[in-house]
């Protein structure tokens, strides 16, 4: 499978140095390596409306730092260079397609496109100042404010959604009928994927920031809401409270990102009760693994 790694490096050197035009810059030059994951999420490069919706409101939405901030975007990129980010991802990218072709898998699409973007730290704060999208087999974004505490766990967050392109080789995301129990799977699969890769205390703080009480009291919470529906409704337990209250979504009671704590926790009991490895839980259904992890019993 061929990796191409986009120079986000050299598009943000050009876009800071830009008087003018850069949501053009951003949306043509940056973005439009990505046109088709946009388009298969309903995302127009540009909106035919002024300041309708479009990629530039999609990803401030996604917490990446606005193009006109460029003192934060500077400082970012700064730090960027120094740790030669773009070179660890394409290191961490190389490991991760190592690991699915011993284990005879595949992603279905001849490339993988990644980028790595400039977080706004006060938008992610929940995150601790990074995350990633790669619901879209082929292509993968990674968003960052690097700091001292996220950095060293990038490789986890892009082996992570390095699995989202091959579980949904696998399967069809239904974002209308997707349930609790499949999201998740989807996000327990992928964090067990990025463990196998650089071990648990790489992995995000939506998963190690759990003291046992609220794992418990988060799962008591989440077993009976498995066959819930929808995205909105489902996002409600994947994501927690405050991002509920922030997009709208109906409050259940959950710290932010319990889901993704739960559904790492019956993965990983999954695999350990039946001696099964991430490579074949990769291609098992929500059902299989739900109701033979233990976790909800």
């Amino acid at each position: 499978m061929k990796i191409v790694i986009e120079n986000t490096i050299e598009q943000y050197e050009k876009l800071f140095s830009l008087e003018e035009e850069r949501e053009n810059y951003f949306r043509y030059s940056m973005m439009k390596p990505f046109e088709k994951m946009w388009n298969a999420i309903h995302v127009p490069l540009k909106a035919k409306q002024p300041h309708g919706y479009d990629v530039l409101m999609a990803c401030k939405m996604l917490g990446y730092v606005d193009v006109w901030d460029t003192e934060v975007g500077k400082v970012a990129l700064k730090k960027l260079k120094e740790i030669q980010a773009l070179q660890r991802a394409n290191e961490t990218l190389n490991r991760c397609v190592d690991l699915i072709q011993e284990k005879n898998l595949n992603i279905n699409a001849d490339e993988l496109k990644f980028g790595m973007y400039i977080a706004d730290p006060k938008k992610l704060a929940l995150q601790k100042g990074y995350c990633g999208f790669g619901g879209i087999p082929g292509f993968i974004q990674v968003s960052v404010y690097p700091d001292s505490y996220n950095i060293p766990k990038l490789p986890a967050v892009i082996a992570h959604e390095f699995h989202h392109n091959l579980r949904f080789s696998y399967f069809d995301w239904d974002q209308g009928n997707v349930t609790v129990g499949d999201y998740l799977i989807i996000e327990g699969l992928a964090e067990s994927f990025a463990k196998e890769l650089y071990g648990e205390d790489l992995l995000g703080p939506w998963v190690t920031s759990f003291d046992k009480e609220d794992l418990a009291y988060s799962t008591e919470v989440i077993k009976d809401a498995l066959n819930v529906k929808g995205f909105a409704e489902v996002s409600s337990y994947m994501f927690g409270d405050p991002i509920a209250k922030e997009q709208g979504y109906q409050p259940v009671g959950l710290s932010p990102f319990a889901g993704y704590a739960v559904g790492y926790q019956a993965v990983q009991s999954f695999m350990e009760k039946n001696h099964v490895g991430i490579g074949e839980a990769t291609l098992l259904s929500t059902d299989e693994i739900i109701n033979s992890c233990g976790w909800f019993s």
